[in-house]
């Protein structure tokens, strides 16, 4: 049976400073024990010195310290003990291990950047980056941000799309986070392209009809470009619905980058395009049939000529091709007789 471990925090350890300071009076005592005890002829006194002399250091294995907003993770003899957190020169049992399964793994963030002096043995997979084993232990417990690399995913109308998201998210759980997954950095990073993808299949690009993006039956206008914070809250919740388990808290998730795939950015910009023309065109037809009716309302009341309908027709042809064409109209003087 899999039981999540819980934080336990380690209180009362800040006494670094203390024990520092004895080991270095007992070594500074023990020199010249060595000479006295021969001198006055107790061996033990000579022995007891030489022995702290040589493994006096094994007590400095247990001084930590951590600046604010770190933890340390120990374990000893495989058995969970405690976390340190908060600021300061702690001492804990020499014998205690820090333990980070992911303390090795670089992701695109904030916070979490490859030194030069760590970089000669880097090896690139993925997103993610591992290092050598000379790396520190410590969580850090500040909010980062983490930028994963663009994804192609299928819109719920199968166009491709361009997705890219940042991730505000922090470590609430160290004990969680170490002994529950294997790795929580690379666990988050998977979490947030799989949220990514179930998420954005859902909405289509720009506004569509007949299209239910909530769930609740009925349609909807909800789309990625036109309800981007509605996208992202959605993609926040399916992250953190995952990586709860992993001790892990999302602060925050914003869309970075949003655009079709290039194999239809050029198509998809000509249905745009002409999608644009037909509402232009509708409102310039509106508008002209608007004109027509005033002007022959107007002729019609102040009884300026008298049209019978075929006249009519004629002029409201005549006038339509005017108000709706892309040219000025040429002016045609009619000097003749009306009939």
């Amino acid at each position: 049976m899999n039981t999540q471990i819980k934080e336990k925090e380690l209180k009362g350890n800040k006494i670094g400073g203390l024990v520092l300071i004895w080991v270095i009076a007992l070594y500074a005592v023990s020199i010249p024990l060595v000479g006295v005890g021969a001198a006055i002829d107790l061996p033990i006194i000579s022995v007891l010195a030489v022995i702290w002399l040589c493994a006096g250091w094994i007590f400095l294995l247990g001084l930590k310290v951590l600046k604010p907003n770190e933890a340390l993770v120990l374990t000893l003899f495989g058995k969970y003990k405690g976390t340190l957190k908060g600021d300061g020169f702690f001492y804990v049992n020499p014998f205690c291990t820090s333990f980070n399964p992911a303390a090795g793994t670089h992701l695109g963030q904030s916070g979490d950047i490859v030194s030069k002096s760590e970089a000669t043995t880097v090896a690139t997979a993925g997103t993610s980056v591992r290092v050598a084993e000379s790396y520190s232990k410590k969580i850090s417990l500040k909010v980062m941000t983490l930028s994963n690399s663009k994804q192609k995913v299928n819109d719920v109308l199968g166009n491709p799309v361009e997705v890219a998201v940042a991730v505000m998210w922090r470590v609430s759980d160290t004990a969680m986070a170490v002994f529950n997954v294997d790795n929580f950095k690379e666990y988050l990073s998977l979490q947030c392209d799989t949220a990514v993808r179930n998420v954005v299949k859902l909405y289509p690009y720009d506004v569509t009809d007949n299209v239910d993006t909530t769930g609740d039956g009925e349609a909807d206008d909800g789309s990625l470009r036109g309800s981007t914070e509605l996208v992202a809250k959605r993609i926040k919740e399916e992250i953190q619905s995952k990586v709860t388990e992993a001790g892990l808290e999302i602060v925050d998730a914003r869309i970075t980058y949003l655009a079709y795939a290039p194999e239809i950015a050029a198509a998809m910009l000509q249905r745009q395009q002409a999608a644009a023309v037909v509402d232009a065109r509708k409102l310039i037809v509106d508008g002209a049939v608007g004109m027509v009716e005033l002007a022959l309302e107007r002729l019609s009341e102040k009884n300026t000529v008298e049209l019978d309908e075929e006249r009519k027709a004629a002029m409201v042809s005549n006038l339509l091709v005017v108000l709706c064409g892309n040219h000025d109209a040429q002016p045609v003087v009619n000097s003749g007789n009306l009939y």
